[in-house]
């Protein structure tokens, strides 16, 4: 668990790779609050994929609510750009919201995991201050960690 940096005790679970945290709303509520604290922190979202949509829409398959929002912060994106034109094959950040035996979940790639890979001083800036924003937007979302 890591402190979200926003003076509160709320905190986010994070296992190497993902930032998660568990919501009392259904997935309508938990999409919209999430766009919020997520526009709150400086991030735009860039794209919705409703996959248990596409999924049953193409294969017939059944999935439970699963949405993947595309989460970018521009001012970082272009510092991340301006260091490395590449990174734009890891952007933007994909936050997943989706129903699980527990409720709503929310997950967030982490930046610093996900930019591990390239060691590049500027990058590696980009990736602590993004991670640092979708940290304290799931924090500020009224939830709970796994085992709560």
């Amino acid at each position: 668990m890591t402190e979200a940096g926003t003076g509160t005790t709320e905190t986010v679970e994070e296992d190497g790779f993902s930032l998660r945290r568990h919501l009392p709303y259904d997935m309508l509520e938990a999409q919209t609050r999430t766009r919020e604290a997520l526009h709150e922190q400086g991030f735009e979202i860039l794209s919705t994929i409703d996959l248990g949509a596409t999924l049953h829409a193409k294969l017939g398959e059944t999935l439970e609510p699963f949405v993947i929002l595309g989460a970018c912060h521009p001012p970082l994106a272009h510092r991340a750009l301006e260091a490395n034109r590449e990174i734009g094959l890891l952007t933007p950040y994909n936050v997943v919201i989706r129903e699980t035996a527990d409720g709503v979940l929310v997950e967030a790639v982490d930046p610093v995991a996900l930019l591990n890979i390239i060691d590049e001083p500027e990058l590696k800036a980009v990736a602590k201050e993004a991670r640092a924003g979708l940290a304290k937007a799931l924090s500020r979302l009224p939830g709970r960690l796994s085992g709560s």
